[in-house]
């Protein structure tokens, strides 16, 4: 190996252990109580060395949060891949969602707080262009899906969206689910019951919109537990995330109570 090689390993590993460090005091502490100085110290750094991988802690949040993402490409790739029919598929999709949402929902509290203006706004040009370039292998799993669905008439011609803009209907659907679950005491005052077998019904419905064949009944529970057991086990290997207990026990929370300032 040469000293070149050897530097940027080790560059990489470095980088990787901030990263390690970064979540694991988001955990501990919070998201907004996260200083550079404590990153930098705790890895026993100078902070001038964290500053030479990310220039500033909203490059760091886009990259800790975009690292997040592609440790479901696993999951999303089994799902995209599985050969099964095209509407199961994009059901996988939403269930694989699901299972990391619930394994660890304090990554969808990040990427909440990382896609706002504050610190998306002021992440820099080249790292967003790395989150967005790198994340978009998903996206394109998740568009083949309706590619496949259009080739094999399971999804009617003529329905005036492309496949990446019907994708959108699925992903506001789970992250609006996602972002009012995660908002606490919000849904509980409802009674609605286990909110994400509700977002199971409304993908149902939406897919229906769609005429995305074959149809299905989301009135019947029933069918609908057995379905997502069956793809859980079939495509997952696992039991399926279904009956939940309150909200309040499902998700663990993560503390954003400090008043310190994101640009540390």
């Amino acid at each position: 190996m040469s000293t070149k090689e050897r530097r940027l390993r080790e560059r990489a590993e470095r980088e990787q252990r901030f990263l390690d460090k970064a979540q694991e005091l988001i955990q501990r502490d919070g998201l907004l109580s996260l200083q550079m100085s404590r990153i930098a110290e705790e890895c026993q750094y100078a902070i001038g060395t964290l500053y030479q991988h990310f220039a500033s802690k909203e490059d760091l949040l886009v990259a800790l949060a975009t690292r997040n993402c592609l440790n479901r490409v696993d999951l999303f790739e089994r799902a995209a891949r599985w050969p099964g029919p095209s509407r199961e598929r994009m059901v996988c999709i939403a269930l694989a969602d699901l299972m990391v949402i619930r394994a660890q929902p304090e990554h969808f509290r990040l990427a909440q707080f990382v896609w706002t203006d504050v610190i998306w706004g002021a992440a820099s040009p080249e790292t967003r262009r790395c989150s967005l370039a790198a994340s978009a292998p998903l996206g394109a799993l998740i568009d083949g899906i309706v590619e496949d669905a259009l080739a094999a008439g399971d999804l009617p011609p003529g329905l005036g969206l492309s496949p990446q803009a019907l994708t959108l209907g699925p992903w506001t659907l789970c992250l609006g689910m996602h972002t009012l679950t995660h908002t606490e005491g919000l849904l509980e005052a409802h009674a609605l019951g286990d909110p994400y077998r509700l977002l199971m019904k409304h993908l149902h419905c939406l897919l229906n919109g769609y005429g995305w064949q074959p149809l299905f009944d989301p009135s019947d529970d029933a069918a609908l537990d057995a379905l997502n057991a069956r793809l859980c086990r079939e495509v997952f290997g696992t039991q399926c995330p279904n009956a939940c207990r309150p909200l309040s026990a499902c998700m663990a929370p993560v503390s954003t109570s400090s008043e310190v300032s994101p640009h540390d």
